[in-house]
């Protein structure tokens, strides 16, 4: 859809254009990979559908022409069985998803997922304009061999008694024996889609007034020279030459680096594209990334970032050694030891990551051990400071802090990643004090489950462990872990009245970003509420990051074995004080 852009500014009509753009992605080599969840919650991305073909059906709820063609889905489905996988799509603004799990129960297609679609980014990538258009994708070459109406009984208004010609049928079968696609295009036939743009569509992007804004904000901080980004967004020609590899991560959403479903909770530090800023990049790169006016913000250098964003610390913990990385491999955590430069006791206020090197160093983790500080399960002590790419520095929720006991152990948590040449780094950490002991002690608890068994080759191996307040309690913060096999983990409130809230949902659990999940507001939670965390394993050959599908898997310190715990930061409440019948004597 690269000329798109070219038809608009020649007064070609929008509806023509796509049309055209349409004919273009059909003679396309790939499509693009995309990820979406379903109304249910679950993660379905396109490059792991089993089977020879993928069928997308785009729906709506209420559209005469979709409903009649759920029955016919159902049919294909037991038809092809295996070797097709049949996913309805859903791309409506603001539908909710209880509202499409009711209308599939309602047709009889529970069985099928029904993926949703509410920043309608797939809809515009694969330039899909009406609902019950059907699009056949061969998954050798995840290319389109059949495009349009599921078959020509139904249309708009119309509907004849059976139909003559089902397309979608003849190309799966067409395809499956390695003949020639009988149809590969037809009208689509269904209700038009309403797009939340629509009054801008036709309006060219411009990148510096509309596409480099967006990056500056989402993107920049991790690609730039320098930083643990592959490559860095520093000019227009930059942006461009990456254009179609952008549409690819905001479709499969992985970048920006944000997992959880929207659906659930609301976090401070959310970093998830806007759908009006997702849309804006797809309409840019479809016209085919034009610059616009001459302008380039990317171009301008960057203000250099303050070495301690919290101002100087009290002290500075340091590596004994810069790390030595190779230039290439996958490699495992680094855990390094080192005494803590604070004479006595303290409290902390922050503790701020200072990466060495930003173009190799993933994640950083600091542990301490003292007398009294315990030994949980999973982790070498009580957890102090912590960085992964994009993260920005920030104090302690006001009014709490860590305490750090004298002759303290501190153990580095280290993961590299390699690129292409060897590297050094010198990461250090600084400590920020308070002055008096904080009203409240910020603690991190743990939902941990250490008795599992993940079967070779299992898609989808479940878990789950539970963590307990003891007291009335503040969260703050939620952080899933588990290594490459993760899958997903969702993070629920079981209260002691029975009632269940679900606070987060992590649908497509990703190993490479240890991301930790901040309340917009703190939660408030009686004593004996238990976090429920349940997720999944996938140890399959679909998974990409699955170290070897033929291992039964247990728990284990090594990134090829596996874990499972949902941190929680958190801290007890005091205890309300109770008036005695003399203090309510004396008030009177």
């Amino acid at each position: 859809m690269k000329f798109t852009s070219s038809l608009l500014r020649a007064g070609i009509p929008l509806g023509i254009c796509l049309l055209m753009a349409r004919s273009e992605m059909l003679c396309a080599a790939e499509v693009p990979n995309f990820a979406l969840l379903d109304d249910h919650g679950k993660s379905h991305e396109l490059h792991r559908a089993e089977g020879r073909a993928v069928v997308l059906f785009f729906t709506g709820i209420g559209c005469p022409v979709a409903r009649k063609n759920a029955g016919k889905l159902l049919e294909l489905k037991r038809q092809f069985q295996d070797d097709v996988t049949v996913w309805l799509v859903d791309s409506e603004l603001d539908v909710e998803p209880a509202a499409v799990t009711k209308e599939a129960a309602e047709l009889g297609v529970e069985s099928l997922p029904v993926l949703l679609d509410p920043k309608q980014a797939l809809a515009r990538s694969f330039a899909v304009e009406r609902t019950a258009e059907t699009i056949v994708l061969d998954t050798k070459t995840w290319s389109i061999v059949y495009r349009g109406a599921l078959d020509d009984q139904l249309t708009e208004g119309a509907e004849k008694p059976a139909p003559s010609v089902c397309y979608a049928q003849q190309a799966l079968t067409a395809l499956l024996k390695g003949e020639a696609i009988p149809t590969a295009q037809t009208p689509a036939k269904g209700c038009l889609l309403t797009f939340a743009e629509s009054n801008h569509a036709e309006e060219p992007v411009d990148y510096a007034r509309d596409v480099a804004p967006i990056l500056e904000q989402h993107c920049v901080a991790c690609h730039r020279t320098g930083d643990i980004g592959p490559f860095a967004f520093s000019s227009y020609q930059a942006a461009k030459r990456k254009a179609r590899m952008i549409e690819e991560v905001i479709l499969t959403q992985r970048m920006p680096p944000w997992h959880a479903d929207p659906h659930f909770g609301q976090f401070s530090n959310a970093a998830q594209l806007s759908a009006a800023e997702t849309l804006t990049l797809l309409r840019w790169i479809h016209q085919g990334a034009p610059q616009g006016s001459d302008a380039d913000p990317l171009a301008q250098p960057a203000p250099e970032a303050a070495e301690w964003p919290l101002g100087k610390p009290d002290y500075i913990v340091k590596l004994p050694h810069p790390e030595q990385i190779p230039a290439t491999g996958v490699l495992d955590y680094r855990h390094i030891k080192v005494p803590s430069p604070v004479p006595g006791d303290a409290w902390l206020a922050a503790a701020v990551v200072k990466p060495g090197n930003r173009q190799v160093l993933h994640h950083a983790i600091l542990y301490a051990r003292f007398e009294g500080s315990g030994n949980d399960w999973g982790a070498p002590g009580v957890k102090i400071a912590g960085w992964a790419p994009g993260r920005m520095p920030g104090r302690l929720p006001e009014g709490t802090g860590i305490f750090l006991g004298h002759n303290a152990e501190l153990e580095f948590e280290l993961h590299y990643t390699t690129n292409g040449t060897p590297q050094t780094d010198d990461t250090e950490i600084g400590l920020y004090l308070l002055h008096e002991k904080p009203k409240l002690v910020y603690k991190t608890g743990m939902a941990i489950k250490l008795d599992f068994t993940i079967p070779p080759h299992a898609p989808e191996a479940s878990s789950s462990a539970t963590f307990r307040f003891a007291k009335d309690s503040l969260v703050y913060v939620l952080t899933p872990h588990m290594h490459r096999r993760g899958s997903c983990m969702k993070f629920d409130a079981v209260f002691p009245d029975g009632r269940t809230e679900t606070l987060l949902s992590v649908p497509r659990f990703d190993f490479n970003w240890q991301t930790s999940y901040r309340l917009a507001q703190p939660l408030r939670v009686p004593a004996g509420t238990k976090i429920v965390c349940s997720g999944a394993f996938d140890n399959s050959d679909k998974n990409p990051s699955n170290p070897d599908a033929t291992k039964t898997v247990h728990w284990g310190q090594q990134s090829w074995d596996e874990m499972f715990i949902g941190y929680v930061g958190y801290a007890e409440l005091p205890p309300e004080k109770e008036e005695t019948p003399a203090a309510l004597q004396k008030a009177l």
